[in-house]
């Protein structure tokens, strides 16, 4: 993967596509297995608790296990330098991106539950792949592992390619070293920094718990989302700020602070503490880190 990453953007982009389509492949068989399905059960059904609050909290929680599902559109802003008029093409890509995979998650969740009850799927040591199972056997069960693991793979690659550009672009900002910052003259790619993440990655891939990384990140992406939309807010009502290509009405960002903080609220009190540990532990020390560097000019 950090070979891919050095080689270059467009060789980077054309193995995501690649995999991609592998990956959307497999959901839309899942979808395809299960319309047969579809009807046969309430898909309004919860478990029978005492009290509306209970029900909401559960689906609370479903929410900040989703919204891991989510991760990875937000990381088209890492590379706007590589897009062409990123003033309009981003905003299309991202709200095309967000709709079509809204559409795909819904389709696999109505499958999945149709096929089978809900009840069983906590006790499946893969979901999906029990669904496949039951609903279409001629399949064979490795056909899905191949494509779980394009899935995993297409997600690394895309967060280690965005985020060797997030750190060449803090470099270029001094907020890091600006060794950070150069780009190799044969590829174009900042070799640095993504030798820099592999660096940091590799401990964390190799002794951290995989789950407890994924809990880990939602609640980082979290506050952050809760830090980008509260600073939009601000800017928003800033009457020197210059007006974009696509704009949004002041309470969008106020609504998503609200709900990214409430959704870390029920994160952390849901869980035991390794996550939010993680996760405390990784934003204090990039704190740390900030406050170190911002007095130093590199």
């Amino acid at each position: 993967m950090a070979a891919l990453v050095l080689r270059g953007i467009k060789e980077s982009m054309w193995v995501n596509v690649a995999f991609t389509l592998v990956e959307a492949a497999g959901l839309l068989i899942v979808i395809t297995v299960g319309i047969p399905y579809w009807g046969s059960v309430d898909l309004l059904e919860v478990p029978d608790l005492r009290g509306g609050d209970a029900t909401v909290l559960l689906v609370m929680q479903g929410a900040v296990l989703t919204f891991f599902a989510f991760i990875g559109f937000e990381d088209t802003l890492n590379v706007a330098e590589e897009w062409r008029d990123p003033q309009r093409t981003i905003p299309i890509a991202l709200v095309t991106a967000l709709v079509i995979g809204a559409l795909i998650y819904v389709g696999v969740a109505v499958s999945a539950v149709s096929v089978v009850p809900w009840r069983e799927f906590s006790k499946a040591p893969g979901p999906l792949t029990e669904v496949i199972a039951r609903a279409a056997p001629a399949i064979a069960p490795w056909v899905f592992t191949v494509v779980t693991l394009f899935a995993v793979a297409n997600t690394a690659l895309v967060n280690y390619v965005t985020s060797s550009r997030l750190v060449y672009g803090m470099a270029r900002q001094g907020l890091l070293p600006r060794a950070l910052g150069n780009v190799h003259q044969r590829t174009s790619t900042p070799h640095l920094a993504a030798i820099m993440l592999l660096a940091l990655l590799l401990p964390l891939g190799m002794f951290g718990s995989i789950a407890n990384l994924a809990s880990a990140s939602v609640l980082l992406l979290l506050v952050v989302f809760a830090i980008v939309n509260g600073a939009l807010f601000i800017l928003k009502g800033r009457q020197s700020e210059p007006v974009g290509r696509f704009e949004i009405p002041r309470w969008v960002p106020a609504s998503g602070t609200v709900i990214c903080l409430v959704l870390v609220g029920i994160r952390v009190a849901s869980s035991d503490w390794h996550a939010p540990a993680l996760a405390g532990g990784l934003l204090a020390g990039i704190l740390v880190l900030y406050a170190l560097l911002r007095s130093k000019s590199y």
